[in-house]
């Protein structure tokens, strides 16, 4: 908290500062023009109020920081909020305020503090990796959902929760059983729980799933874990669902949660086109020249055709042709089938041939950076894909989805996509298949913007690529 404080400090008073520096210039200070001067006072205003609406916003709450986008929500809004009142202010007393100066202020602001976040969540997460700035947790509730909740909190450690145990109220534990954690009773009592959170010291108290417990002693739980400043925590059944599509509703005392069903229609789905439109015309005209080079190399080095088409399978199970730099030598698909069986991977529906000998010399270059993904921005400008999304596979291996794998097929498929930027090549089919169904759940604009930064950051690393 104290490091964030000073990293918001710095950035509204460099944007600020910097601000009134292009717009009006120092030199100016010493001549002590009176409009100057104004300004320079309603620069220091500006940046304590920015600072102080930070705060105010619920940007440094310690419950977002570390994952998630909330945080950078909070901090684009806190400074929207304070800037558009500023204009209404302005407007409402006709005081003349220069555009100029306002003009840079707030984007420069947004920017270094989302970046000054960012560098702090960095450090943030390295710590947490090492146990370091974390909030012990007690899990309590059934067997099964009590080691899932111990699973997923160990899965994404940056987001700070450590479970150190599990308190079982009333279960019948087999003996062969293997926890991920110690479990510390199976005692069916509240005087028991108390125990527990005493010797286990911890500052959370997480109730997961089929927890045996009357709820008269959740509530009396409730107001102990408040006296002591213990965090209590609500884990429901629901797996992969994000926070925009959860709704609490009280009734009669119960915080009743309405989960809303996920849809990409209407005004999101021309949001989504508008932003795959416009990113893509725009990564078109910047890349083009690299898309000559890469061409050039490629028919130098191994003939034509540069361009490799294949049938992949898309929106609603429709099919299109997908467009990729080639890298592999003509004709190799037909050695696939045999490449497939000799590695005993025929019967797979995310599959890699390791060592491919189809693959080009200019080719691994192409796809250890994804280069050849290249060509697949002419597909989204067509329609058949978007900028984020499920990786489009062939027909074959759609005929191996399950029932749950055929919801990919809800969105249009992407160049890129939640697991490529959690994984790639190296998840396995389940973990890729999890991710993309999430993605397909919990889709939002800003998911879109936060995947493709990832993106960069994936494809520039080359782990994992494909």
């Amino acid at each position: 908290m104290g490091v964030l404080r000073l990293v918001d400090a710095f950035v509204v008073t460099w944007a600020v500062g910097g601000a009134f520096g292009v717009r009006f210039g120092f030199d100016d200070l010493s001549d002590g023009q009176r409009q100057d001067l104004n300004y320079l006072a309603v620069s220091l205003v500006l940046t304590i109020c920015w600072w102080i609406m930070l705060e105010f916003w619920g940007t440094r709450d310690s419950l977002i920081l570390g994952a998630g986008s909330e945080e950078y929500k909070r901090v684009i809004a806190a400074s929207a909020w304070l800037f558009g009142f500023v204009a209404v202010i302005s407007y409402a007393f006709r005081i003349e305020t220069a555009r100029g100066f306002v003009g840079l202020a707030f984007p420069a602001g947004v920017f270094g503090l989302l970046v000054g976040r960012w560098l702090v969540r960095q450090h943030l997460s390295l710590a947490r990796r090492h146990r370091k700035s974390t909030s012990r947790v007690l899990i309590i509730g059934g067997p099964d959902s009590a080691e899932h909740l111990v699973r997923s909190l160990q899965s994404a450690p940056a987001a700070g929760y450590l479970p150190v145990a599990a308190h079982l109220p009333g279960a019948a534990i087999d003996s062969n059983r293997e926890f991920l954690v110690p479990i510390t009773g199976v005692e069916n009592g509240f005087p028991d729980i108390l125990d527990m959170i005493v010797k286990t010291n911890v500052d959370a108290v997480a109730i997961s799933a089929g927890v045996n417990l009357h709820p008269r002693d959740l509530r009396r739980l409730g107001w102990e874990l408040a006296a002591r400043d213990i965090g209590m925590i609500l884990a429901p059944a629901l797996t992969d669902v994000a926070g925009p599509r959860i709704h609490t509703q009280p009734v009669a005392g119960l915080p009743l949660i309405h989960v809303s069903t996920p849809k990409l229609t209407g005004g999101k789905k021309v949001a989504k086109r508008t932003f795959d439109i416009t990113i893509t015309a725009l990564l078109v005209l910047a890349l083009s020249p690299i898309f000559i080079l890469l061409a050039l190399l490629i028919k130098f080095t191994s003939g034509s055709p540069v361009l490799y088409r294949q049938e992949r399978i898309g929106l609603r199970g429709t099919t299109f042709a997908m467009l990729k730099f080639r890298s592999m030598k003509t004709g190799a698909d037909a050695e696939l089938a045999q490449l497939l069986s000799d590695q005993g991977t025929n019967d797979v529906p995310l599959f890699k041939i390791e060592n491919d000998p189809r693959i080009t010399p200019i080719g691994r270059i192409l796809r250890k950076y994804s280069l050849d993904e290249l060509p697949q921005l002419f597909n989204v400008l067509g329609g058949s894909m978007s900028l984020v999304g499920p990786r489009p596979q062939r027909q074959g291996e759609v005929a191996l989805y399950d029932d749950d794998a055929h919801r990919r097929l809800y969105v249009s498929p992407g160049m890129s996509g939640l697991w490529q930027v959690s994984g790639r090549s190296n998840l396995s089919w389940g973990e890729s298949i999890r991710l993309d169904l999430y993605y397909v759940e919990n889709w939002s604009l800003m998911g879109d913007i936060v995947i493709l930064f990832k993106t960069f950051k994936a494809v520039f690393g080359s782990n994992g690529a494909i």
